[in-house]
């Protein structure tokens, strides 16, 4: 589906421009080029061209999640109504359940049949169960949820692993999104499309299903990491200790929870001072998971929707990048923020092909606050990632360790008027001739988001070299009405041949791409 027809500049009532303006001179040599431009005046403003792709949130996408009512009794009753029905009853009763909803979703009839088996212990006899009864259970504790009701924001952009059958000069990418619905729940959605030679964006359509991904079981926890990370979450102390104890240097899921229930029944007369301990080292393992995608599915089918419970007000703002290891494979890493209603907790995402995907916490004491970046690549040994751990500053922290953080130095502060509130990253860097281009964003007067950009020293991250006065790219009169208004956004842009690819979300709603010549960036900052 070629969306990119209709172009807009940075001021909404300004004629399009040309593609030979918009992309430069267009000699680019290759997807990390920018080399340190010719000094220019001072303040000037660089001028992105708005594409007009709009990506707005589609409540007819939908996906089948387990409905459990918090009260087991509850369950109890539900099944029983169901069992009472006769043969013919529940025939009847199933079959209209398949016929309203067995075109909008794949594979609905084994969801049922799992829903079943999660319940099955409620029951309260052993006699056989047929399968329509079985199908009929599962329904009744399966609900659907329209994902992207409310808004489709926050995106980030990595080209994607599989290029096969691209055409030359053209480039297929990934979108994450931040898909958010009912109860402002976020989960992780994607879609594909190309670029061309001319840095036209082709979005491919996306299907009508969307499906949740498989749980991959029998993961093992390394117990020396386990521990450290309960200590950061003060989650220590006599009980918690004699759980580990019994555990050997790598366990499983379930070897943690035979030895919680041994050692909650040991201390039952203090359940109420070990139940919360409990909770936090159940809580701690679930957020380390393994899930994995049926390779036939399209990608826009594909959604990562909150699963542990770190998680369970939602999975925000996933910064992509793809990252190239030391021995030059390619893993694509996000750092994300899991909300469960009151605690932020970093995390990160891992794959290598966007079918199977690793969870895991963020260990350290500076993994804190949201907006963690991570660079491409090391730097002279070490991981590098942006963070904000203030609120309101950019920090730069290294690393031997990919998942622990014990040290921060302070990078950039708000320092012009339309970022003195708050400072943060839209992104990992991107690695150009130049520097480290980091997209950012700044929060002004009546808490207006723009987005601008810093560039640092290749060989010293520490070291700020450049930095744009104005804005790059602010609200117009076309996006700044939505969920949260007077915002521009991105977690994530890509480079092509010279030119700035910059997918970001407006006022918290729907979403969007902009591009601009790197040089261009570049020659704008002092």
């Amino acid at each position: 589906m070629d969306v990119s027809a209709t172009r807009t500049t940075d001021e909404a009532t300004e004629p399009t421009r040309d593609d030979s303006r918009r992309n430069g001179d267009g000699d680019g040599d290759g997807d990390g080029d920018g080399a340190a431009p010719a000094p220019a005046p001072a303040c000037r403003r660089p001028r992105v061209e708005r594409t007009g792709i709009v990506l707005r949130p589609n409540n007819s996408r939908v996906v089948i999640r387990p409905f459990q009512p918090a009260d087991d009794r509850r369950v109890e009753r539900i099944i029983g109504r169901v069992c009472a029905l006769s043969e013919a009853q529940a025939e009847a009763q199933l079959e209209t359940v398949m016929r309203n909803f067995r075109d909008r979703h794949q594979k609905i009839r084994d969801f049922f049949l799992q829903r079943f088996q999660d319940v099955r212990r409620l029951m309260l006899t052993d006699h056989a169960v047929g399968e329509a009864r079985k199908l009929l259970i599962g329904a009744y504790f399966t609900q659907e949820y329209a994902l992207e009701s409310a808004a489709l924001f926050n995106p980030s952009m990595v080209w994607a692993p599989d290029q096969s059958g691209v055409p030359e000069g053209w480039r297929r990418f990934i979108l994450s999104l931040r898909a958010t619905g009912e109860g402002h729940i976020s989960s992780i959605t994607f879609r594909s499309g190309l670029v061309d030679p001319s840095r036209h964006i082709h979005l491919d359509d996306p299907t009508r299903f969307v499906t949740a991904p498989q749980n991959v079981p029998d993961a093992l926890y390394d117990k020396f990491l386990f521990q450290r990370k309960l200590v950061e979450l003060r989650i220590d102390g006599p009980f918690v200790e004699k759980v580990l104890d019994t555990l050997g240097e790598r366990f499983s899921h379930g070897q943690l929870e035979a030895a919680l229930d041994l050692a909650l029944r040991q201390a039952r007369p203090r359940h109420h001072e070990v139940e919360p301990l409990a909770h936090g080292m159940r809580s701690l393992v679930l957020a380390n998971y393994r899930v994995a995608f049926d390779p036939e599915m399209n990608v826009s089918e594909r959604i990562i929707f909150p699963h542990s419970p770190t998680e369970t007000n939602g999975i925000e703002d996933a910064r992509f990048v793809e990252f190239t290891e030391d021995d030059g494979s390619v893993c694509y890493y996000a750092t994300y923020t899991a909300f469960d209603g009151k605690v932020v907790l970093p995390q990160m995402l891992e794959t290598r092909d966007f079918l199977h995907f690793s969870a895991s916490t963020l260990n350290g004491p500076e993994v804190r606050n949201k907006g963690l970046a991570l660079f491409p690549r090391k730097v002279h040994g070490l991981y590098c990632m942006l963070s904000r751990q203030d609120n309101e500053n950019i920090f730069l922290m290294y690393s031997d360790m990919l998942h622990f953080w014990y040290t921060k130095v302070p990078l950039a502060k708000p320092t012009y008027a339309w970022e003195f509130i708050q400072l943060g990253n839209c992104g990992s860097p991107i690695e150009t001739d130049a520097g480290w281009l980091v997209l950012t964003h700044g929060v002004g007067p009546m808490r207006r988001y723009a987005m601008g950009a810093f560039l640092l020293d290749k060989d010293d991250p520490s070291r700020l070299i450049g930095r744009l006065e104005e804005p790059l790219l602010e609200p117009n009169a076309n996006e700044r009405e939505g969920y949260v208004p007077n915002v521009v956004y991105s977690c994530g842009a890509a480079v092509k041949d010279g030119t700035l690819i910059i997918p970001y979300a407006m006022s918290d709603f729907a979403s969007t791409f902009a591009t601009i010549p790197v040089d261009d960036v570049l020659r704008a900052m002092v």
